[in-house]
């Protein structure tokens, strides 16, 4: 996986980024014959409305506030599920919410500095990272199922501050 990493909103164009994430979602499932429902979308396009972490229950209220009818939880938690799945989201154990992913089409863990002030998340984009956390599970007799890693820090936006 090439390094690539969520940005701050005010390092990047935003709504460009947004756009990119969504066209990129509709090529992968167009390739993979998968179905990009418009809900499946809105849930995307909702989760990289900032690279903050979001939940199912702040998604299901955001989707309350577009007018159009009510969505219940587990059609919410279906479309993560399918966006988990397809590799268009991560799923933030510690927080229990969720962020867009920057690289979809590679399959990888994801390892995730999150800043505890603002809720950032940046994602690390690291072979070299995956293969060394492999390995100490390997010496310690582990097989490595999922080595996802989430580390609690402070971004330095807020150092500065």
């Amino acid at each position: 996986m090439q390094e690539k990493a969520l940005m701050s909103a005010h390092q990047h164009n935003h709504n460009k980024c947004i756009e990119d994430a969504l066209d990129l979602a509709g090529e992968i499932c167009a390739a993979r014959d998968t179905r990009f429902t418009p809900l499946r979308r809105q849930v995307l396009e909702l989760v990289w409305g900032g690279h903050n972490p979001v939940t199912a229950y702040e998604l299901l209220d955001m989707l309350s506030k577009t007018g159009k009818k009510r969505v219940a939880p587990p059609t919410v938690y279906r479309a993560l599920d399918f966006l988990i799945e397809e590799g268009f989201v991560h799923r933030l154990e510690s927080l229990n919410a969720f962020v867009g992913c920057p690289d979809p089409e590679s399959q990888h863990q994801g390892h995730f500095l999150i800043c505890r002030d603002c809720r950032t998340v940046n994602e690390i984009g690291d072979k070299k990272l995956a293969g060394q956390i492999a390995a100490a599970a390997e010496a310690q007799g582990y097989t490595c199922e999922n080595s996802m890693l989430e580390i609690m820090g402070q971004c330095a936006d807020c150092q500065s501050r």
